[in-house]
């Protein structure tokens, strides 16, 4: 039986980059589990893309995320430039439709402010302002972030991971866990096809089972999680510069953890619309709302006993999930959301769906929504669910602060020489 000082589950984003800064500071054997054939197949890959920053975060509620999107901008910035990944800085507006919305962006222009943002990141742009930027746009205001653009962070994922091979660290794939036996000094890790491993300490980042695995290790039980699918439509060549920045619109339900459709200029040069919110089954339901039927009735008994089912009674979350759907199996009600701010569009201007992608919130005991990252420490173990948007962007900020958390609880030593590094870990602590 193999064993490591430290194994990570989930070859996503997040575990990838942990993995990096691990490998960089410690000379460990580490090694990092994945469930599928390869790294970066779920979220890493299935998401828009945006380089996100802070401008429309509440540092109070969403400290970490805020933080580590500020912070991550220029990391990720740096590896793109060095490896040729796609990185196309066009900016976003966060459009308002009317009045109400534009009080929105006003609080947004505070909150951008206190996560480091400044008047040349961004501004407020009336509606004559945004006219000259875009023609083809039609809103009563919008918020304008010169920093956010869009890159490939699945090429990113992949290109940390070949560093941190580089760096001595394992990457077993198709290894799916099936349950854990934890000791007060070790863990053993056992898979679905019997194999099994040992390692001193476990740290979970496995994306959209990431709670499930933490209840494998007796944690957060009394928490639910929900899955819900985003889908996107590709315009066609005739219309994909209609507007050439990313639109972005106030939410209409502020309360839950979804946006309204946008429109967003991919790194490939792609122009999508999108994406809804469509509950599903599982973290891999891309292509239907059932993947299986123990998977479903698993599901919906979770739904039924657990914290959930308090959202069935909100009758604004019904409202949504009802809207959602029809979005999904009507491209029409898609693009007529679209109409509201990009009044040209057509249904016959998007010939195909674009690649969708899962969010999996996490809900807490009492049946709310719960904003911000959770992180909890098992006997040889940590854990951190509910790792949402803009997870992808923050990574290698958020990673490494996950780093410094284990120094400080005495899990991991004061490193002595760090190996030589596209990013410097005591500047990202320094300036967190």
């Amino acid at each position: 039986m193999q064993k490591y000082d430290i194994t990570i589950i989930g070859a996503g984003i997040l575990g990838t980059t942990i993995s990096y800064w691990l490998s960089t500071l410690y000379d460990l054997k580490i090694c990092v589990v994945e469930k599928e054939h390869d790294i970066a197949m779920h979220s890493s890959t299935r998401n828009s893309g945006v380089i996100h920053y802070p401008f429309y975060l509440d540092s109070k509620r969403k400290k970490n995320f805020a933080r580590a999107a500020f912070l991550s901008h220029d990391m990720w910035k740096v590896l793109a430039s060095e490896n040729n990944i796609p990185w196309v800085q066009g900016g976003t507006i966060e459009i308002a439709l009317d009045e109400e919305q534009h009080k929105t962006l006003e609080k947004y222009m505070v909150l951008g402010k206190k996560n480091g943002l400044t008047e040349e990141d961004i501004s407020i742009l009336d509606s004559s302002e945004l006219k000259k930027k875009e023609p083809n746009l039609s809103c009563y205001s919008g918020l304008y972030c010169t920093k956010e653009g869009s890159t490939n962070y699945g090429l990113l994922t992949k290109t940390i991971s070949e560093l941190s091979k580089n760096n001595g660290v394992s990457f077993l794939v198709k290894h799916n866990v099936k349950y854990v036996e934890e000791t007060s000094k070790e863990v053993n890790l056992v898979f679905s096809d019997k194999s099994s491993l040992t390692s001193n300490f476990v740290i979970n980042c496995a994306g959209g089972n990431s709670l499930d695995v933490a209840k494998k290790f007796r944690l957060l039980n009394g928490y639910s999680d929900l899955h819900f699918r985003g889908e996107y439509w590709v315009a066609n060549s005739d219309i994909a510069n209609l507007v050439k920045t990313n639109i972005y619109t106030v939410p209409r339900y502020t309360q839950f953890p979804f946006l309204d459709p946008h429109w967003i200029k991919r790194a490939n040069g792609e122009t999508e619309i999108g994406p809804n919110a469509v509950p599903v089954d599982s973290p891999e339901a891309y292509d239907s709302f059932i993947t299986d039927i123990s998977t479903s009735l698993s599901k919906i008994t979770d739904i039924v006993t657990g914290s959930t089912k308090k959202l069935l009674l909100n009758p604004d979350f019904i409202s949504l999930v009802s809207k959602e759907f029809l979005s999904s199996i009507s491209k029409s009600a898609m693009v007529e959301r679209v109409k509201k701010f990009i009044p040209a569009v057509k249904p016959e201007n998007f010939p195909k769906r674009g690649t969708s992608g899962i969010r999996t919130p996490v809900i807490s005991p009492d049946g709310d929504f719960v904003s911000e990252m959770i992180e909890v420490e098992g006997k040889n173990s940590f854990h951190i669910v509910n790792y949402n948007t803009p997870g992808a962007t923050g990574a290698p900020a958020y990673s490494a602060f996950v780093v410094k958390k284990l120094q400080k609880k005495g899990i991991l030593k004061q490193p002595k020489n760090q190996k030589n590094s596209i990013w410097d870990f005591n500047k990202i602590i320094e300036q967190a």
